[in-house]
């Protein structure tokens, strides 16, 4: 398994088919799926085809989100990272998205806008990405702060798949420089 990036509290790493059941926990949670349209899964089964599509991801787009884990207990705690959008949404295609879905026990503590600093840090330096952007369900007040947290700023407002509206937030690299100091 390859480390991507660690942070103070965090190691950020491919996702691997052992993390399954930290997957299930995850995504079969429906306070997860709040803000995501309300459909977690149901098996371990459909666990392991996610983590099977985002390693698919790894190998056709060369980023996919990564498994991360807290380096105090080892736990899997969610994943983060970027993604590129090879759809249209918002009337954009092929860009690079960061996102994190964590488990609720470890919401409120930083590690969204932890590892998605990392994540953004990584686009900017290692892939040398131009822009990253961020959407939110307008209503998940808590993941709008920490994409702000992040440099990211409100664009506009838009629907996300006909039925959930979100905020479209991004962050250029030369903005991304200018706040971090680089």
């Amino acid at each position: 398994m390859k480390i991507i990036q660690e942070t103070p509290r965090l190691i950020l790493r491919e996702l691997v088919p052992s993390d399954d059941e930290g997957m299930f926990a995850l995504d079969s949670d429906p306070l997860v799926h709040q803000y995501l349209g309300n459909n977690p899964i149901h098996t371990i089964e459909q666990a392991r085809n996610v983590i099977a599509m985002v390693r698919q991801q790894y190998e056709d787009n060369g980023i996919a989100r990564w498994a991360v884990i807290e380096k105090s207990s080892g736990d899997f705690i969610g994943w983060s990272g970027l993604k590129l959008v090879k759809e249209y949404e918002n009337n954009h295609i092929n860009f690079y998205d960061v996102g994190y879905r964590l488990i609720p026990k470890y919401w409120g503590q930083g590690y969204a806008t932890e590892s998605a600093m990392a994540a953004i840090h990584y686009g900017f330096t290692e892939i040398k990405m131009r822009e990253i952007i961020g959407t939110a369900n307008v209503d998940n007040h808590a993941s709008r702060k920490a994409l702000e947290k992040c440099g990211l700023t409100f664009v506009e407002q838009f629907t996300y798949q006909n039925t959930i509206l979100c905020d479209w937030l991004k962050i250029s690299i030369e903005d991304w420089k200018k706040n971090s100091g680089k």
